[in-house]
Order: C-alpha cells, then sequence, then structure tokens
C-alpha cells in the first residue's frame, strides 16, 4: 500500500517549492490548489454552486471566475470563507483520493498530496504522515506581498485565515524551514526523502 503523505504549511512559507523538490526526487505529488482551481473551472457544479451564493458579480465577461472578486468576498467574512469551503473541499477530497487510488502500488512507495487548509479542515487525520513548510511570520509576510503584491493589511489577513504555522509545526511528523538558502531547504527534503523512503522499505537513495 502507498503511504499516504500531506504536505502543509501557510500561504508564502515554500510549500510550492518543497513539492517540486520531492518530485525532483521522483516522488509523486498532487497540488491541491491546482484540484480546486480545476472544480472551479467553467461549467462546473462546484462554479455554479459559487455563484448562487455569491451572485453573478464573482464571475468574469467570459463567465469565468474572478478569483480576486471572490477573494475580496471570502477574506473578508468568515462565514463566506466557510460556504466557500464547504463548496470546494468536497469535490478536492474526492479528487485526491481518486489520485492516490490511480497510483501503482509496485512502483511507488510514498506520495504526497499538498494541502494548504490539511489541519483547517481536519484532513490531517486521512494521512499518517505530515510534513510541514514553515518560516517566520516577518519572512512570510514579505513573501506574500512580494510575490502576490498585496498590501500589509491583506497580506495579515490572508495569514490570519488560517491556523498559526507554529501550530502546525507542533503536529507535523516533519518540518522543512524555508527561511534559509535553497540548498539548505532541499537537504531537509533530500533527507525526510530517504527517511521515508526507508519506513516504506524502499532503498535509500545513494
Amino acid at each position: 500500500m502507498i503511504r499516504r503523505v500531506a504536505l502543509t504549511g501557510g500561504i508564502g512559507t515554500g510549500k510550492t517549492y518543497v513539492r517540486r523538490r520531492l518530485e525532483a526526487l521522483g516522488v509523486p505529488t498532487v497540488d491541491a490548489d491546482q484540484l480546486a482551481r480545476d472544480a472551479l473551472g467553467a461549467g462546473t457544479p462546484a462554479l455554479a454552486a459559487v455563484v448562487a451564493r455569491f451572485g453573478p458579480d464573482v464571475l468574469d465577461d467570459q463567465r469565468r471566475l474572478d478569483r480576486r472578486a471572490l477573494a475580496a468576498i471570502v477574506f473578508a467574512d468568515t462565514g463566506a470563507r466557510r460556504d466557500l469551503e464547504a463548496i470546494v473541499h468536497p469535490v478536492v477530497r474526492r479528487a485526491v483520493d481518486a489520485w492516490f487510488s490511480g497510483l501503482d502500488t509496485a512502483a511507488t512507495p510514498y506520495a504526497v498530496a499538498d494541502i494548504p487548509l490539511l489541519y483547517e479542515t481536519g484532513r490531517d487525520r486521512d494521512f499518517p504522515t505530515v510534513v510541514v513548510a514553515a518560516c517566520p511570520l516577518a519572512v512570510q509576510l514579505t513573501r506574500v506581498r512580494e510575490r502576490d503584491g498585496m498590501s500589509a493589511e491583506d497580506a495579515r489577513r490572508r495569514i490570519a485565515a488560517q491556523l498559526p504555522i507554529e501550530e502546525k509545526v507542533a503536529r507535523a511528523d516533519y518540518v522543512v524551514r524555508t527561511d534559509g538558502t535553497f540548498a539548505e531547504t532541499d537537504a531537509q527534503v533530500d533527507r525526510i526523502h530517504r527517511l521515508l523512503s526507508s519506513e516504506t522499505g524502499s532503498p535509500l537513495p545513494q
């Protein structure tokens, strides 16, 4: 049986970098954020449910989801964010489970699902192993502002919508600190990969 490993963290903590490093090591990975984007594609039942809940102003001129318009609503209103999550999360959960089910158990000792809201949604119960990507709040704020062009207030609001990163660290099986150099981050990921490969019976990489 394939070991189900979850990768999580917070916005701007380096999850994507860690996931790509794992991919470079030959580990199958899936990105829950991409699955959520797919779930809200044009003509999908989830998009129809979002429009029914939030109104047609969350669509652009081509009837596609205007993510900025939707984000402005849900990150200013906890109830609205929970309503959105109630629409999208079940779809993503089914897609992640289907992805794991489709993997070759003989060739894959473990696989990784990148799930940003793993703890917030209680999905950690579905994964025997959790890896958390973490960095100090100041670094997180800087990354979010530079990457997404947000104001400090908006960046803090996005971060506050998730559990504090140190709480996630305390609950993790493995932690990757991403505020050092890329080489330092790679070394941590490589070590975790060796440990997980060893635990599942796969030979250690040379």
